[in-house]
């Protein structure tokens, strides 16, 4: 297989394993009917090597064959709300690879308080200390965190995921290597998590056949009443790291998605 080499001088410490051991972890739900997930051939402190994969054009049937293996992929679950990829006991990191900020690993048993104590406030605090967020900023998300219980709503009641942690569609690679269209992952930030964190991300920022994926989601794993509502409060996360990586637009998003969140 061709290889394909991802670098990066002075990465973070164990920033490159990290993906490795996530990628292999992702790629270990596959025997469960998972989705493919890039192979992975070897990492050192600067460096990950995976298998370099042809693209091509997602079909509708991919599409709803991706759904059902992600599905299958979040069944496979994590022991924690906040457990890092099996056989990884480093820093997690969330973000560009010129920029990776890190990603609180822990042993939370609810969802609610994961997201409040491991993703949200840990985001917006380095928002503030980068000066891209400000006092009004952690107010507001104190407010979202308030209103978790009922925002969450049944949500709540979920067990963790094996999440992908980062599924914008530029991390969702369609190939047709084996003769017909498939959807490959790549570049995980991956935890166990909410298995809706990933279904949001595919809406964040445009998805092909977000539809029917969404249709062989459901057929495998039936998402919990209200999810379409739930989109926002878990795209929090991810804008909240553009406000981080980026500044600029990003911080009115965020502010409006919270108000929003709050009417």
């Amino acid at each position: 297989m061709a290889t394909y080499r991802k670098s990066r001088a002075f990465a973070p410490e164990g920033f490159f394993e990290c993906e490795g051991r996530g990628l292999e972890w992702l790629g270990a739900a596959h025997a469960q009917g998972g989705p493919r997930v890039v192979q992975v051939y070897g990492w050192g402190k600067d460096y990950l090597d995976i298998e370099r994969v042809g693209s091509a054009s997602p079909t509708p049937q991919a599409a709803r064959a991706f759904g059902a293996a992600l599905a299958r992929m979040h069944d496979a679950g994590a022991k924690y709300f906040g457990s890092a990829p099996d056989g990884y006991n480093g820093t997690c990191y969330f973000g560009p690879l010129q920029d990776p900020v890190k990603m609180d690993t822990g042993e939370w048993t609810d969802p609610i308080s994961y997201f409040a104590d491991g993703r949200l406030r840990p985001m917006v605090n380095l928002g503030v200390k980068r000066g891209e967020l400000d006092k009004r900023d952690v107010e507001l998300t104190e407010r979202v965190i308030e209103a978790l219980p009922d925002l969450m709503g049944r949500a709540a009641a979920d067990k963790p995921a094996r999440i992908h942690g980062d599924l914008w569609s530029g991390n969702v690679m369609w190939t047709a290597d084996s003769g017909q269209s498939e959807a490959v992952l790549i570049d995980p930030a991956a935890h166990g998590g909410h298995r809706e964190e990933d279904l949001a991300m595919l809406h964040l920022f445009g998805m092909s056949y977000l539809s029917e994926i969404t249709e062989g989601y459901q057929s495998v794993h039936p998402l919990k009443a209200g999810w379409q509502e739930r989109i926002t409060l878990w795209q929090l996360y991810p804008i909240a790291g553009h406000c981080v990586f980026f500044g600029g637009g990003y911080v009115n998003e965020y502010r409006s998605m919270c108000r929003s969140l709050l009417k």
